[in-house]
This record gives structure tokens, sequence and C-alpha cells, in this order.
């Protein structure tokens, strides 16, 4: 399934950073794929941490944007 904007939420923001939850049923690799928060590419800002509740386990992503491309990688 592809990313849902529904299933992400901002958890807290200061001073630029932002917090955010993703649930989604995909595995955390698909989710963690470069390019899978494009379509919100213009919320998220490099340093960003987003907490993943994907279908096979739990994982914390540090967030690199360059708009149009987001990229999530292990922290």
């Amino acid at each position: 399934m592809a990313f849902q904007n529904k299933n992400l939420s901002v958890i807290a923001y200061a001073n630029g950073f932002t917090l955010w939850h993703y649930a989604g049923a995909e595995a955390l690799a698909t989710i963690s794929a470069g390019g899978y928060f494009n379509n919100v590419s213009s919320l998220m800002n490099t340093g960003d941490i987003v907490i993943i509740n994907a279908g096979d386990t739990t994982g914390m992503r540090k967030i690199t944007a360059t708009s149009p491309n987001v990229t999530a990688a292990a922290v």
C-alpha cells in the first residue's frame, strides 16, 4: 500500500523540529525507502524524526528532505 496522509501525525514541534508518528501495514523497509514520504515533502524538514509502527516492527528514522525528495534513514 502507498503512503496514507491519514496515518501521519505530529507528536511534537519546536524550533523548526518535528517529531512525527506514522502507522502503516507495510514492512519497515518499505516505509523507510527513499521517496515513500515524498507526498509530504513540503511538511518535513531535514533532521525531523519519524517513529514508524510498521506491519513487521517499529523503528525510528531521521528525515532528509530535499524537496521533492524525502528519505528516512536509521537513527
